[in-house]
């Protein structure tokens, strides 16, 4: 098992994993560009950076994040936007091996969302030392 950075030839396999995640979540219709996202993350300007996690020699899961600061903490935090296993290889420890890298990246928080009722995430989270964060409701405005 391996945890390492993405380079611009992983592009077609980061999001293939966005999309297999997306179906397993129960959206069968999303479907990337690929050169928008290489630009993305790996273009002049990054907005994000992903972790592979590799098994058998095989891409088996990443984690999508970016960075975030807490001004009350003062300190660089890292956003989790996506984690996603293969399901052929969950539960031989990558996703907490990918966790487990990001948090050593940063002294401040890692954060993330999660569906209501996902029970098992919120065990495998909960395992981790990970706690929901109470009493905060989250907003999106999206473009008009």
């Amino acid at each position: 098992m391996v945890v390492r950075d993405a380079v611009p030839e992983d592009t077609e396999q980061i999001c293939a994993l966005i999309e297999e995640h997306a179906r397993y979540e129960g959206n069968d219709e999303l479907r990337l560009d690929r050169a928008d996202m290489a630009r993305h993350l790996f273009g002049d300007s990054p907005k994000a950076w992903v972790l592979i996690a590799e098994a058998d020699g095989a891409v088996a899961g990443m984690a999508l994040c970016s960075w975030n600061f807490s001004t009350w903490e003062a300190k660089p935090g890292i956003w989790l936007d996506d984690l996603f296993v293969r399901p052929e290889f969950r539960r031989h420890g990558l996703g907490k091996a990918l966790l487990t890298e990001l948090r050593a990246r940063t002294e401040g928080r890692v954060e993330w969302e999660m569906q209501e009722g996902n029970e098992r995430a919120a065990a495998f989270y909960a395992k981790l030392g990970a706690e929901p964060a109470p009493e905060w409701i989250k907003y999106r405005w999206l473009p008009t």
